[in-house]
Order: structure tokens, then sequence, then C-alpha cells
């Protein structure tokens, strides 16, 4: 894998219809600046908006990807992403004059030959990976889907199919090398669909642009030869086509004998690279599709955030998510008011567990109370709070310029002392976040023993 990140060095424009709209769209790819990733820009609306292509911006997975930012959405990217994932290039604009890329001839090849017509080219800074260090996985059993990561130093995908169907069969590939093996044994692999398929997308407005020409149809209707007039009335074709003696439809030829599951691989590459960031790991899929290569994505995306967080958190002990000097960088408290001492885990916009570990030498024992120490409720309630302030700064994308405001706390309850020596491990759920608004909820616990329990609500205001 390139480890310098990457963009093209001139333009390249091509045209088509698109598969769902059947519009007509100019595509231009255009080179972008360092760490500015990628955007499909629709030259066709006033100011020209931007839509990046972000696992966030993910509205819709029927029949291919739908990207929007606001009202403006981009339809079917997966096979200009999957071309940029395949080619490796970090950094790029997509111009288009409609809004949806031309499908082609239903595969990536034809976007990778205007990417490498243009020229590709290093630029000066490092790729930032996602390392999958541990594995993960989405599954959707009652749709027999089943997806699993695994640590690698590469990319990888192995993909399996099985649609029980005698011209499809089942079907198994596996992606070792991007820079060796994508250009010509993945990006030729073209989109395919059953027949009985056919009508219902015709009927629900999709496959405007749909053709014989982008597409391999799949015979799996039981009345053969009058399934494939009614397509052919659907699709408006005018010359003769058959079922075909190969199960596919005029028995078009295959450019590989797997090239089905091989195209879904490609699905899968360009769903994944929505992500943000090139992707260190072995992903095995079985019968996935893009509603759950987007779920993988996001639990990727949890992933991605965490390794970030470590990251700025300048980490000194081994043992911690974020230490000490992690936490002075991103919180305003100081002593003798921070009142946690470690973050040991956290969920990026979920969930958080820090530590704080209470001695005889801190300054509210002098009065609380003399004789008798016990470590004041209020102060839980705020080592809690410092918690839930640490999870949602880390939600934003400059936290030092920010500062958390708490505006309610609620369902207070305090069920064991907390004394010296004790050791407060804190546990915060973020349950909402809107409009700078957040709600969430936190229990302190000493060893397994619940202490307190509280809900907030708290505003991310400027410092």
């Amino acid at each position: 894998m390139h480890t310098k990140q990457r963009t093209i060095s001139g333009e390249a424009t091509i045209s088509g219809v698109g598969l769902h709209t059947g519009k007509t769209c100019k595509m231009t790819f255009r080179p972008a600046e360092i760490d500015s990733g990628v955007h499909f820009v629709r030259t066709d609306l006033p100011d020209s908006p931007r839509v990046k292509a972000d696992i966030d911006n993910v509205v819709d997975t029927a029949r291919g990807t739908t990207l929007a930012e606001g009202d403006v959405r981009v339809y079917t990217v997966e096979h200009v992403l999957a071309a940029l994932a395949g080619l490796e290039i970090d950094n790029i604009d997509v111009e288009l004059s409609d809004n949806e890329p031309p499908v082609m001839d239903g595969s990536a090849l034809p976007f990778v030959e205007a990417l490498v017509s243009a020229g590709i080219v290093d630029q000066d800074a490092d790729k930032r990976f996602i390392e999958i260090c541990e594995p993960l996985s989405y599954a959707e059993p009652e749709r027999a889907v089943d997806l699993v990561v695994t640590p690698s130093t590469d990319m990888r995908i192995t993909f399996m199919v099985d649609y029980h169907n005698e011209a499809l069969g089942t079907q198994y590939t596996t992606l070792v090398n991007l820079e060796e093996e994508f250009v010509k044994e993945f990006a030729p692999a073209r989109t395919f669909c059953f027949l009985t398929e056919v009508e219902a997308l015709k009927s629900a407005g999709l496959i405007k642009g749909g053709s014989l020409d982008n597409a391999v149809v799949i015979s799996d209707a039981k009345d053969g030869q009058d399934a494939v007039e009614r397509v052919r009335a659907a699709l408006d074709i005018k010359e003769e086509i058959s079922v075909g003696k190969t199960g596919i439809v005029n028995d078009v030829p295959l450019r590989f004998p797997n090239e089905p599951v091989r195209h879904k691989a490609l699905d899968l590459l360009g769903d994944l690279y929505l992500v943000g960031a090139p992707i260190k790991g072995h992903i095995l899929a079985a019968r996935s599709g893009h509603k759950a290569n987007v779920e993988l994505a996001k639990k990727i995306r949890v992933v991605q955030k965490k390794q970030q967080m470590q990251q700025k958190s300048k980490k000194g002990n081994e043992n911690a998510f974020m230490d000490i000097n992690g936490l002075l960088d991103i919180m305003p408290h100081r002593y003798p008011f921070l009142l946690i001492d470690r973050i040991i885990d956290v969920v990026p916009d979920k969930h958080v567990t820090a530590l704080k570990n209470v001695t005889i030498n801190e300054p509210f024992f002098q009065g609380h109370f003399p004789g008798h120490p016990i470590m004041p409720g209020v102060l839980i309630i705020e080592s809690l709070a410092q918690a839930g302030g640490v999870l949602l700064l880390n939600a934003l994308d400059d936290p030092q310029s920010k500062v958390v405001y708490f505006m309610s706390i609620d369902k207070v309850k305090f069920r064991k002392p907390v004394l010296p020596g004790d050791q407060l491990r804190i546990e915060i759920d973020m349950h909402s976040f809107r409009h700078s608004i957040c709600k969430m909820s936190g229990k302190a616990f000493v060893d397994d023993r619940l202490v307190t329990s509280a809900e907030f609500k708290a505003m991310v205001m400027d410092r």
C-alpha cells in the first residue's frame, strides 16, 4: 500500500447516463489539496455545492449508495469510489453535471482509465491508515449476511456469494494486493442483477438508464422466455433477447468466471472508502450488499475515531487510553478541581470509562469530615460530569476551543460512601447530541459496587 497521500496531476472527463436516473451526466475529475478528501461537486446547482464522500453522509443504500448534505444528493457513488480506493487516491474533486455519475459499462474500469490518463501523483503528506487491531463484525442473520474484519498489514478482501441459482452458483474471490490486482482483476467486473428483479426495479422508478450493455442479467424466472419478453418491454429493448444457454440473458460472455462476486468485492471496496482513510485489515464477506457494507463502515469509523483520539492524547501510560497529560490538553480544569486521573476506554460519541483515584491527600478531606473523611457527593457528581465532558469534547473537531456547561443534573442517587483509598470507575453513556446540547447518564463504581448515578444535560460553547 502507498504510504503517501495521492491525487491526480491533471483533469479527466467522461460522460454517460446514470443507471437509476437515466440522466446524461458529464463527470470531471480534478486534483485536490492534501487532507481535503473526496468531494462530489454538483456543478448543475447554484454555487456548485459539495457533498463529502463520508460515511456520515450516507442516506440510502437501496440498489446503490446515495450521499447527501442538506438537500443536495448524489446517487450510486460506489463504482467511482471503488476506482479511487483501488488506485489509492485520497484527495480529489468529482464534478457532476447532474445527480448521478454515469454507469458506463457497469464496472469501475472506465473511471480507472480516466484517472490513470489524468496521472496519479504522490503528495507531500503521509496517509492516515485505519489499523484494525482487534476483530470486529456485522451480521444480518435473517439474510445470512456476515462481515468480519481481522487484523492485517494490508487491505485484503475475501468474498463469497451463494444465491442458490444454477447460472450463478456459489462464487468466491480474494483480493490480496490492490496495486497488483485491482486494475486488471477487479475493476472490469460489471454489476449484475436477476431477471425477476428487473421489472420490480423498473416499477420502483429505478434503472431508467439500465440496459444489457451496462449490467449482466441472470435468469432466475420459472417462466423463462415470457419473463424475458416482459423485461424487454420494461427496458424498451428493440432487438430480440433470449434466456441463453448459460443462464445469462443473451449469453453475454463473462469477463471472469466469477465476475459477479468480483463485482460484489468492488462494491464493498467503494462503500468502505467512505470511512475516509485506507484500511489495514482483512475483510471477510458473505452475501453482503450496500446496507451491510455501510453498517460495517460505521463500525470501522468508531475504530478510526478512537485511534485519532489516542494520537491526540500524548499518551505516556501504556495502560491508559488517555493519561493525565492528555486530560490536561483537553480539559480546562486544574488543581484542585481536576477530578479524573485517567481515561481507560472510549467508544466515540457513545461511551467513556474513566478513573479517579481518591487519596487522603485530597484537600477536601481536611473539612469533610475531620476524623471521618468522606468524599463529598457533589464532587463525585463533578467527576462524572468531567468524564462526560471528555466524551463530549472529543466528539468535536477542535475541542481545545470549546467548553462544556452543564444545564441540569437529574435523578441523582448516592448509594455508598467513597473513602480515601477507593478508586472510582466512572461510566458515562451519551444518549443524544443535537444543536450543541447533549444528554448523558453516568454511574460511579468502587470495585463492582455502584456508589453514585445521575443524568446530565450539557451545552457546548466557545471558550
